[in-house]
């Protein structure tokens, strides 16, 4: 191959003599396709602004002229770049894994009317109006709840199951004296429902390890005193990529804004229309 071409077929430009300064782009270029051009020697400036001698220059394919003092730090550049391609690589679609038998509850502990059943209670037709101490107890189970899924959230960590999740979780409501609201509903066979990725809701806990970039939603009810008190959360496994961190300020923006129109007599549709804003 003669001197000033390249294997793409760019035509390699000749540069004036003297010294000239190239600045390396923020993205690195594969540097496989080009082809050496003998000239004078030239000097560049590396990514951290260092000026360097050289020797021979380089065309990459699409015609951006490159040199050979740079080589190390190109194929540095370059090597990061793909590591951070493994990194943010997309996991295989989600499949369930082995369901473990469900945990004992203490038989001191109250149980809710539809343990037992299989199929969930039908929904009274008298709308509850609940006075002060009914409230007081609705407060109470929903701090457990708070408290719960913040434990809950320290162990979401790389290679940590769901199913570990769900057991450390329920040991911790029923040593509150409380019973874990999802164990029995239906007949769902865990205490917290965690749904990880692409499973929207509702998700079991079971054999799944997470790993990193993972997002996971926690959901944890605790029946205490003969009042429930619910709560969930989407946490990150590890780093997220910059999609994840707006999906999740987004769906944080779109909790408050419903949150935010929710007041006594307002129909649920005002509570959706806001959110769909």
């Amino acid at each position: 191959m003669s001197p000033g071409a390249s294997c793409s077929g760019v035509p390699a430009p000749r540069l004036p003599a003297g010294r000239q300064t190239l600045l390396l782009p923020a993205t690195p270029l594969f540097v496989s396709n080009c082809a050496i051009n003998r000239q004078n020697t030239r000097s560049v400036s590396s990514s951290s602004g260092r000026a360097i001698a050289l020797k021979r220059s380089f065309v990459v394919s699409g015609g951006i002229t490159w040199v050979d003092g740079v080589e190390e730090e190109l194929m540095e550049l370059q090597k990061s770049h793909e590591q951070s391609s493994v990194k943010l690589k997309k996991r295989p679609p989600l499949r369930r894994g082995k369901v473990y038998p469900q945990l004992a509850v203490p038989e001191h502990i109250p149980r809710p009317s539809y343990v037992g059943g299989k199929r969930p209670q039908e929904l009274p037709a008298i709308r509850q109006i609940h006075n002060a101490e009914g409230i007081t107890g609705m407060k109470a189970a929903c701090k457990l709840a708070a408290r719960v899924l913040d434990f809950a959230g320290t162990l979401v960590k790389p290679s940590v199951t769901t199913n570990e999740i769900d057991r450390a979780v329920h040991h911790m409501i029923v040593e509150a004296g409380a019973y874990p609201s999802p164990l029995g509903y239906g007949g769902f066979p865990k205490s917290i429902c965690t749904s990880v990725n692409e499973c929207v809701c509702h998700g079991v806990p079971d054999s799944t390890q997470l790993q990193n970039g993972d997002i996971i939603n926690i959901d944890v009810n605790v029946f205490l005193n003969g009042y429930h008190g619910g709560t969930s959360r989407t946490f990150v496994c590890g780093e997220a990529s910059e999609s994840i961190k707006h999906f999740l300020k987004a769906a944080e923006e779109c909790l408050e804004r419903g949150i935010s129109v929710c007041r006594d007599g307002v129909n649920y549709r005002k509570i959706g229309k806001k959110i769909s804003q």
